[in-house]
C-alpha cells in the first residue's frame, strides 16, 4: 500500500467518524482496491478483488459499498464505463471533468473551474438548476499518443 492510499484511507475514515458514518472493513477494503486500482474499475473486478481475502463477498457487498462511498463522495461514477474511480479530494463540493484514454482505459480527473462556470452559466440562462455535473471527454493519454 502506497503512502497515498494509506493516507486518503485515514482521511475517509476520519470524514466518517466526523459525519457519523460507519467505515467497516469490508468498505475500508474495496476502498483500498479502488484507491489502487489503475483508472476506473468495474463492480465486478472489485467483487473478484475483494474474494482474495473474503470469500464469501457477493454483488451486494460491493453495491452496498459503491453507494456508501457515492453517497460519501469518496468515488465518482464513470457513466460511459458503467466503472468507478476513487475521488482525489473526497469533498463534495466540487464538479469534475474525466480524461479518459480510448486505448489504456486510464481515467484522469481534473476540476476545470472554467468548464464549471460555462456549465453554471449555460444552466442560469435557461433556468436549469444543475445538481451534479461530470464531463466525460475521450482521447489519447500522453503515453498513448507515443506509443
Amino acid at each position: 500500500m502506497t503512502a497515498d492510499t494509506s493516507t486518503l484511507l485515514d482521511k475517509a475514515q476520519t470524514l466518517c467518524d466526523s459525519r457519523g458514518a460507519r467505515f467497516t472493513a469490508v468498505r475500508r477494503k474495496v476502498l483500498k482496491l479502488m484507491l489502487e486500482a489503475s483508472g476506473a474499475i468495474s463492480a465486478y473486478d472489485l467483487l473478484d478483488g475483494l474474494k482474495a481475502t473474503d470469500l464469501s463477498a457477493k454483488p451486494p457487498t460491493i453495491y452496498r459499498a459503491l453507494d456508501f462511498f457515492l453517497e460519501q463522495h469518496f468515488i465518482h461514477r464513470v457513466e460511459s464505463q458503467n466503472a468507478f474511480i476513487a475521488c482525489n479530494a473526497f469533498s463534495d463540493s466540487h464538479q469534475l471533468q474525466l480524461f479518459i484514454c480510448e486505448k489504456c482505459h486510464d481515467v484522469q480527473e481534473v476540476h476545470s473551474p472554467q468548464i464549471q462556470q460555462s456549465i453554471n452559466d449555460q444552466a442560469r440562462l435557461n433556468d436549469f438548476q444543475v445538481k451534479t455535473q461530470t464531463v466525460e471527454a475521450y482521447g489519447l493519454c500522453h503515453q498513448c499518443r507515443l506509443d
